[in-house]
């Protein structure tokens, strides 16, 4: 997780990748939108593809946590 960090004064303290100011959050929702990582590396250059891989990490991580959150019923 040594890509991942957080500052209080950097987007009020989210989770970011290291020396960039793109969140966990927004990679996260790129490629919740089918947005590919080759897409994400060619629109940010600065990002690695180990970056991508640790916001995956970190989330694998967070939804290891006893909250779950209530979804519709299923069909």
């Amino acid at each position: 997780m040594s890509r991942i960090t957080t500052n209080p004064q950097i987007l009020g303290g989210k989770p970011i990748i290291k020396n960039t100011r793109m969140s966990v959050a927004f990679i996260l929702e790129l490629l919740a939108s089918d947005v590919t990582e080759d897409e994400i590396l060619i629109d940010y250059p600065h990002l690695t593809k180990e970056d991508i891989q640790a916001c995956l990490r970190y989330a694998a991580q967070a939804v290891k946590n006893d909250i779950y959150i209530e979804l519709g019923k299923a069909a």
